[in-house]
């Protein structure tokens, strides 16, 4: 038998090559799932308990590689790509969260998973809340990171703030402002939204620039905050019916969200525990992923 510290440090060694390659270990397999009108580009990996991993914009399901590594030693590991992001298809339309949750759960359905921790980042945080209000009893936990829900909380007073005019960024003409553009338009995201932009690498920008410029990428990324109007109207509507009941982490970063993360989630669910991420602005998994994975992994244990 392989001696403990051994295989620690293996692990350790195997989650460092992956993140730096943005490629997932061989361990992993992908596949394409139809479902719902779209076809989901998902990755898989490990055994144990399930655990969702859902991504945000301005990245793919790439950006979960060291965590979704180091979660594999004892869960098994689902990373989708959201419709129209990365190498899921590219819809014309359905950027709402609460029909994007129903790719997720028709996601598990075909892997056979009833029930999944949930962790999730920035847009990821509103497609998963909308997946654990709409279907409650496959979420087991939830971890969601650094984003505000629409119509959530203190929504309106987060529109005011003017990093965020990107909200109300969209249309045929901002397509072709971006087309060609597409590094320039996400440096932007990647460079305001860090604590030291430094940490998101050359490589990373360019990784996620090229799948951004896939045909129909900027339209859907256009398209996810496009829907945040009617995704705020969808999220009354889930909490005139009740709080979220399963245990939740809220976790900003500690130069971005901090600890209004939990603040905005107290407003939805019932079983809030609050973390920072420190040293780190919006960007988690590429400025302090170590921190963000012992953070998520002392919660689902």
């Amino acid at each position: 038998m392989r001696p403990f510290f051994l295989t620690l440090f293996l692990g350790l060694l195997a989650t460092s090559a992956a993140a730096e390659s943005l490629s997932y270990p061989s361990n992993f397999t992908t596949q394409e799932i139809t479902t719902n009108g779209v076809t989901i580009h998902v990755r898989t990996g490990g055994a144990g308990p399930a655990v969702l991993l859902v991504h945000g914009y301005g990245e793919t399901g790439d950006m979960w590689v060291p965590m979704a590594t180091d979660l594999a030693h004892d869960h098994t590991v689902i990373v989708p790509d959201l419709r129209g992001l990365g190498l899921s298809s590219k819809p014309a339309g359905g950027f709402d969260k609460k029909t994007q949750a129903g790719d997720l759960a028709g996601v598990l359905d075909q892997l056979h998973i009833e029930r999944a921790e949930v962790v999730a980042h920035d847009i990821g945080n509103m497609v998963s809340y909308a997946f654990a209000a709409q279907y409650p009893a496959r979420v087991t936990k939830l971890v969601v990171i650094d984003a505000p829900l629409p119509g959530v909380g203190p929504w309106e007073e987060v529109l005011k703030n003017p990093l965020l005019w990107h909200f109300r960024f969209g249309g045929p003409d901002m397509e072709r402002l971006v087309a060609g553009r597409e590094r320039i338009y996400l440096d932007r995201f990647w460079n305001e939204f860090s604590a030291t932009p430094a940490r998101f690498t050359e490589a990373a920008r360019e990784h996620y620039a090229k799948l951004y410029a896939l045909p129909g990428a900027m339209h859907s990324g256009f398209a996810q905050f496009a829907a945040f109007d009617q995704d705020a109207i969808d999220n009354k509507a889930f909490l005139a019916k009740g709080k979220l009941d399963m245990p939740v982490l809220a976790v900003g970063g500690e130069k971005s969200f901090g600890p209004m993360m939990a603040t905005v989630m107290r407003f939805a669910a019932l079983d809030v525990r609050e973390a920072v991420v420190p040293n780190s602005g919006h960007w988690i998994m590429e400025e302090n992923p170590d921190a963000t994975i012992r953070i998520v992994r002392e919660f689902l244990q």
